[in-house]
């Protein structure tokens, strides 16, 4: 072997250890990097903007992969957690689900019925009243003779929400004074109350939402149940 086959030889042997050499350094950052970032799980991305105390199913998610890791204790990982719930705020398009982003959908009890009814927005709900919120339905009327007084009674004290659904414009077709826009609420009451807010909802002049202070329930005591403006003088 000559000199030049001999510099051929070392030289294919230096690139062979160059290359070694490389690949074994390809593999250690390839390590390094997945000692870092660990095993991948599945986690789920909110598709659209959802709006709050909506109803949750599995087609509004989409699902993604995301290092265990990187991935906090409150990620939603199956999407039959989502079963029976309602959006707890605002979702936005892009956010990873977790549990705190919802709450369980309030059921009826035995003995309950629903009933729902359509709320001013302006006047009887502000944004304020959510599923599970306790409120006491009002209702004014008109007195049965022109020489009686003006009335507002509270029809049922501490109804249960069960649902608000979306701002509706109403059709007016009548003459009659009234909200353009009111919101459905839903509620679960008993059934004497279902027909006391059926029968303000059909009589009363209008019909308001009074939302009641969280903790333990106040009744409200016989003489404060109704009210005239003569009758506070």
């Amino acid at each position: 072997m000559n000199s030049r086959q001999r510099r051929g030889v070392i030289l294919l042997l230096l690139s062979v250890l160059c290359a070694l050499a490389a690949f074994a350094g390809v593999v250690m950052v390839i390590g390094d990097v997945n000692s870092k970032v660990g095993s991948e799980v599945v986690a789920y991305r909110v598709k659209g903007d959802i709006a709050p105390y909506s109803p949750l199913s599995a087609g509004q998610f989409e699902q993604i992969t995301v290092p265990k890791r990187w991935l906090s204790d409150t990620a939603v990982s199956d999407l039959g957690a989502l079963k029976d719930k309602i959006a707890l705020t605002t979702l936005k398009k892009g956010s990873l689900l977790q549990t705190d982003m919802f709450v369980a959908r309030p059921q009826l009890q035995a003995g309950e019925q629903e009933i729902a009814i359509m709320i001013d927005a302006a006047t009887g709900v502000a944004g304020k009243i959510t599923p599970g919120a306790r409120v006491n339905i009002l209702g004014t009327f008109k007195g049965k003779k022109p020489t009686d007084p003006d009335q507002s009674l509270v029809m049922v004290a501490g109804a249960r929400v069960i649902n608000v659904g979306k701002l509706t414009p109403l059709d007016k077709t009548s003459d009659k004074k009234g909200p353009s826009e009111a919101v459905p609420i839903t509620f679960a009451l008993s059934t004497k109350d279902t027909q006391r807010v059926a029968y303000a909802e059909s009589f009363a002049e209008h019909v308001r939402l009074a939302l009641v202070a969280a903790g333990p329930e106040s009744p409200v005591s016989p003489g404060d149940r109704s009210y005239t403006l003569e009758g506070d003088k």
